[in-house]
């Protein structure tokens, strides 16, 4: 199996995760947002209004294009085999899947204000620990740091800083949903290990080019 990027800390494998998972040596966390099936794409966003807490309007909506692959959750079998990838696991919307009860979530607040995208998201844990809260501002063209912006539900890399900051310790981090790499990204600033899967070519270039830059993005 070639990666496809690969460099002293990071691994990077353009495919279904189905396929992937099953030749992988367990990690000690899997830290991923997979797709909520939420139909995240394109034309839902030029649908949504985007309008500030005291009505001034914003900038449009990024377009990202029309995709399909957020039109459902990934399914119960998947699930099984991105937690049993990991010792510890947290999943970002796992809200929306039948998941066992913790006593650790991660709640990350937008500070969106009064518009028609979430006030927060939430993310499952298995680690023993309380509810844990952190406020970052993302809002559209309004965003804490002015971080770029590469995928249509990408998390901010301080965010997820944060989510394995607050995980046992791990050496090692998996993430089979990528994306634009922010989890590999996050892991590589903390001198740590990562491993992330992407079915869309195009993430895997952009996660690539993160990857190389020196500059912590």
């Amino acid at each position: 199996m070639k990666p496809y990027y690969q460099d002293d800390a990071v691994t990077i494998y353009h495919g279904d995760s189905r396929e992937i998972l099953p030749a992988l040596e367990k990690m000690d966390l899997v830290m991923t947002d997979p797709p909520y099936g939420i139909n995240e794409n394109g034309a839902k966003s030029k649908t949504r209004g985007n309008f500030s807490r005291n009505s001034r309007a914003l900038a449009a909506p990024r377009n990202y294009g029309n995709f399909s692959w957020d039109k459902n959750p990934i399914d119960a079998k998947l699930m099984e085999a991105v937690l049993a990838a990991g010792k510890w696991a947290c999943v970002w919307g796992g809200n929306y899947y039948l998941m066992q009860p913790s006593s650790s979530w991660l709640i990350w607040d937008k500070e969106n204000g009064e518009n028609n995208f979430a006030d927060a998201e939430m993310a499952w844990t298995n680690w023993p620990t309380a509810v844990r809260l952190k406020r970052h501002l993302w809002n559209g063209m309004l965003r804490k740091g002015k971080e770029p912006r590469h995928h249509p539900t990408q998390k901010p890399l301080d965010v997820i800083a944060w989510a394995i900051s607050l995980a046992p310790a791990s050496e090692t981090i998996l993430d089979p949903f990528m994306g634009s790499g922010t989890t590999l990204r996050a892991a590589k600033n903390l001198k740590k290990r990562a491993v992330g899967i992407e079915q869309e070519e195009k993430y895997c270039e952009i996660a690539a080019e993160r990857m190389a830059q020196e500059v912590l993005i």
